[in-house]
């Protein structure tokens, strides 16, 4: 299947429920009620009117620095349908964070709410200035000279917009890579980019029905969530469910207990976090009929402390920035537990040796996907878009293999692998051997130097009531020995209280390795 060539983002994902008369469905479920198709709708016409009178045009770029609300999600489809390009950012960064993206997008306008006005004031006193700073939910009052109220004029704006004639070819979304690495580089997709992932993932694999009610646990800015929590339910007239708030286990069981959704998009961090929670023995789940998984690979140990607590189908998958969504999944009914499931509909995918070949079945290698919805590059990085992307093939940079029956098993980065002792090791392994201990609620592996050597290292969080002392280490260090190879057994073992995420809940390894040298 293919979009049509005249396509708009918003308008069949949105605007057409209204049109096809769900207009009194509803589309977002928050704390505050419900908000309608027809509702949000008119909402989006009207920031869509705000924007045109601000002077944005096609194919520029407009920044969101907002918490999760209809608000967020108005503005985000009001850029598309006017034919402007989006571009969205955490809300809990640094002054000098939001430096770099504003000179990075040079967006026309810049939409913000409470949270992150003051690091924005300091950045663009800094010297980065966009031509218009919206501010949303802070009196108008309280603004300074040169920053629009968001309430004020989308009160005056009128509710009627035509949608712009773009086609599925033009360029729409930009989607941030989460700078665990280095810094953030937006993956520019076209049009037709969610409306392949959505016809292949949400439809092909997940079966989005209109009846879902979907809670996403990492916050809109996060592709991910948002395009499963609003974008994909519209287009089967399904809802989402947003909060604004960071989410925690407590918050999440009180979600749930409250509105009682059917899917919960969920990361390994916090699903680790919700089977340790005290709570979790009383929390019921019931409602939910899967709970997927994506950000990093589900360890094995973890998806079945999972499956013991709650007793939810957990879909365990991989997607990317570069590849805009979801391309490989397990399926309900079919998940096999340690693995990413097999190819998503529409995509193929390789895992290469050294020399380029397909590997053999259970050998390792780099993974390289090819679909419709491979970013078209990387913005202002022509030497890594050219690495990167092959037409509509993506060389990932992930190391897995795959079994007779299709099925792929994540093996770590190829650029997190640690040499010891001239073998190869790959930190998931012994991360996933940790999780198996019953003290350890999380781990992280990563390599250090001592006498000219590379040796690892594990970073260990422990459950509530455990010491951290030197005994508890080496007990560690023989749980590994007696299940692994004994030089794969962390050397040194630091216990913490939690490990370093990116904004996207992801391990920041960059930040331990900077951990393990201090």
């Amino acid at each position: 299947m293919e979009p049509p060539r005249r396509f708009n983002v918003t308008s069949w994902f949105l605007d057409r429920n209204v049109a096809e008369g769900r207009a009194d469905r509803p589309a977002l479920v928050t704390d505050d009620g419900a908000t309608t198709y027809g509702d949000l709708a008119a909402l989006t016409n009207r920031v869509g009117n705000v924007l045109l009178s601000l002077g944005v045009r096609r194919e520029q770029r407009v920044l969101l620095a907002l918490g999760d609300g209809v608000a967020f999600v108005a503005a985000w489809y009001a850029v598309l349908k006017i034919g402007a390009v989006t571009a969205e950012v955490y809300t809990y960064l640094r002054p000098k964070d939001y430096r770099y993206y504003l000179d990075y997008t040079e967006a026309e306008v810049v939409i913000v709410d409470g949270t992150t006005l003051g690091p924005f004031r300091e950045a663009i006193a800094a010297g980065s200035r966009p031509r218009h700073l919206l501010v949303v939910g802070v009196p108008e009052a309280e603004l300074l000279p040169g920053e629009l109220s968001f309430d004020g004029l989308v009160s005056q704006a009128p509710q009627d917009l035509s949608a712009a004639p773009t086609t599925s070819d033009d360029i729409a979304i930009w989607k941030f890579t989460t700078g665990s690495t280095g810094a953030p580089k937006a993956c520019v997709h076209p049009a037709s980019s969610p409306w392949h992932s959505f016809q292949r993932y949400a439809r092909g694999v997940l079966d989005l029905r209109a009846d879902d009610l979907v809670l996403p646990v990492p916050k809109l800015f996060f592709g991910y969530a948002r395009d499963l929590a609003a974008l994909f339910p519209f287009g089967v007239g399904a809802a989402g469910l947003i909060f604004p708030d960071r989410a925690t286990p407590e918050r999440i069981f009180e979600l749930i207990a409250r509105h009682r959704p059917t899917i919960l998009v969920n990361v390994p961090t916090m699903m680790s976090a919700m089977v340790a929670h005290p709570a979790a023995g009383a929390a019921d789940l019931s409602c939910l009929r899967m709970c997927t998984s994506a950000g990093e690979a589900l360890p094995e140990e973890l998806g079945r402390k999972w499956d013991n607590a709650f007793g939810v189908d957990v879909l365990d998958g991989i997607g990317s920035s570069e590849l805009y969504h979801i391309y490989l999944s397990n399926r309900p009914g079919q998940a096999r537990a340690g693995t990413l499931g097999q190819v998503v509909p529409g995509y193929r995918a390789r895992v290469l040796d050294d020399l380029g070949a397909d590997a053999p079945d259970d050998e390792a290698g780099v993974l390289e996907v090819s679909g419709d919805t491979a970013a078209l590059a990387y913005w202002g990085a022509p030497e890594k878009s050219a690495e990167t992307f092959h037409g509509s093939t993506v060389r990932t940079g992930d190391l897995f293999s795959h079994d007779a029956d299709g099925y792929f098993r994540y093996r770590g980065r190829a650029d997190d692998l640690l040499k010891v002792g001239g073998r190869w090791v790959a930190p998931a392994e012994i991360e996933n051997c940790l999780l198996g201990h019953p003290d350890v609620v999380e781990c992280a592996v990563v390599g250090y130097h001592a006498e000219g050597l590379v040796l690892p290292m594990a970073f260990v969080q422990l459950r509530a009531g455990v010491d951290g002392s030197a005994e508890r280490a080496d007990t560690l260090r023989q749980f590994v020995r007696a299940a692994l190879a004994a030089y794969k057994a962390p050397r040194e073992v630091r216990f913490v209280t939690e490990l370093p995420k990116t904004a996207s809940g992801k391990l920041d390894r960059r930040a331990l390795r900077e951990l393990g040298t201090s």
